[in-house]
């Protein structure tokens, strides 16, 4: 069963590689000075569609740069933007976006990128957008086909422990958790709320993810109802092939899922590389044109470890341990109630598919223990998935929402006065958000 699952791994390899090859050599063929004394219009749809698939396939395989441009800061000078390195772990680390020459910022945001396809990269927009305002580090998960077998394995558990390494590491911060973290970035807050409440995040912003995923079905959640993890286990899982250092790891190939996304809107992607392809030949296709811009990204995938996928969907989608408040954690049981002095945001996509509005602001509701005035929910209208962390969504209603929540003062604590012979609280100031 073993070498199967390798060979399945190395002949899905072998055949990205000849698909490639196939539009290399197009494109080749059509290049050929010869060729442009035939005026027949197959030779230019030839050469673009060698182009088209050519970068396509070279994508899959490519891990994407960050490119972000350089930030201009209150003194009117431009300052370039690098990353580095804070914490190294075996499937992840934790980056930091250092701006040059820059002083502290008032705000520390993390944001954790979600583990589910497609690398951290895939937030350059958000970060984009976070980095004139605040000093900001993100979760980047390493590509399961380069971490070695003597790793060992990476699951929720393992996933979630990650997450408390780096809140403890950079002590009071503002949490972005998008998407797929969202429920594990709950139990990394409660496991700190219980251990080093003074190390606890200052506030944590749940977007899109799947919280509870039964209160709102969508396909992913009926998918995940539908099959058991023995299914899951022999059709998508395979073994890293032995040209890779993680050799014989068992993971849930990138390209197995960029074939999932991509059948979710078949049509859609066909005509997105059939006008591409008419573009090309018109010439009147770039390398930073819109198409390549998205599927450059799109199509970047990386292997997720078997276990943190398998996990995934027996633990928080099938048995829907965090929407039941009953995940556990090393064996004990984690109580979402320990969440009492981090400010709770919520943002949920109206038109979103993947995690369905309710899914999210169950969270509000597991956290009985945080002030209400500490809580605080929006519905993006009109947004889907991608639209509720990046594109006009985000950075017009959403954002500014965000930062609000992280600049708002927790109320001073009260003391009790002595009024009427009854002690009552002193009023505060404090205007809920």
């Amino acid at each position: 069963m073993h070498t199967f699952k390798m060979a399945q791994y190395d002949a899905a390899e072998a055949w990205r590689n000849t698909v490639q090859w196939w539009g290399a050599s197009a494109k080749a063929m059509a290049a050929y000075p010869g060729m442009s004394l035939l005026p027949w219009p197959v030779f230019r749809m030839m050469g673009a569609w060698g182009r088209v698939v050519e970068r396509a396939c070279a994508r899959i395989t490519a891990v994407p740069d960050w490119n972000l441009d350089a930030v201009v800061g209150e003194d009117g000078r431009a300052h370039v933007v690098s990353t580095q390195v804070e914490m190294a772990r075996p499937f992840g680390d934790l980056v930091r976006f250092q701006v040059g020459d820059r002083a502290p910022m008032a705000r520390k945001v993390l944001l954790c990128a979600p583990l589910s396809g497609h690398y951290a990269t895939l937030l350059r927009p958000t970060v984009a957008s976070l980095l004139p305002d605040a000093d900001v580090w993100i979760t980047q998960w390493r590509n399961a086909r380069e971490v070695p077998l003597a790793a060992g394995g990476f699951d929720v558990e393992d996933y979630t422990a990650y997450l408390y390494d780096f809140f403890h590491h950079l002590g009071p911060v503002h949490v972005v958790a998008v998407c797929q973290p969202a429920p594990l970035a709950l139990v990394a807050t409660a496991l700190l709320a219980r251990q080093a409440p003074d190390r606890a995040p200052t506030s944590l912003t749940l977007i899109g993810g799947p919280v509870d995923t039964h209160a709102a079905p969508t396909e992913v959640t009926d998918f995940g109802a539908r099959v058991t993890l023995g299914q899951l286990d022999a059709s998508v899982i395979q073994e890293v092939g032995l040209s890779q250092p993680g050799a014989g790891r068992a993971v849930y190939p990138g390209m197995v899922q960029l074939a999932g996304f991509m059948a979710m809107n078949a049509q859609t992607h066909a005509k997105a590389f059939g006008e591409q392809i008419a573009r090309e030949a018109r010439g009147e296709a770039s390398d930073h044109d819109r198409h390549n811009r998205f599927y450059d990204e799109y199509l970047a995938v990386l292997d997720m470890p078997a276990e943190f996928y398998l996990s995934t969907v027996g633990r928080i989608f099938q048995g829907n341990e965090v929407g039941r408040n009953a995940f556990t954690f090393r064996g004990e049981a984690v109580d979402l109630g320990w969440i009492k002095h981090t400010a709770l945001m919520v943002v949920e996509g109206a038109d979103d598919d993947i995690s369905a509005p309710g899914q999210c602001k169950a969270a509000l509701d597991l956290c009985p223990n945080i002030p209400a005035r500490r809580k605080s929910y929006h519905l993006e209208p009109g947004a889907g998935h991608y639209g509720i962390f990046a594109g006009k969504s985000w950075r017009e209603n959403i954002r500014p929402l965000v930062l609000a929540v992280m600049d708002a003062k927790p109320a001073p604590k009260t003391r009790p006065v002595r009024k009427g012979g009854r002690d009552t609280p002193i009023p505060t100031d404090h205007t809920p958000i």
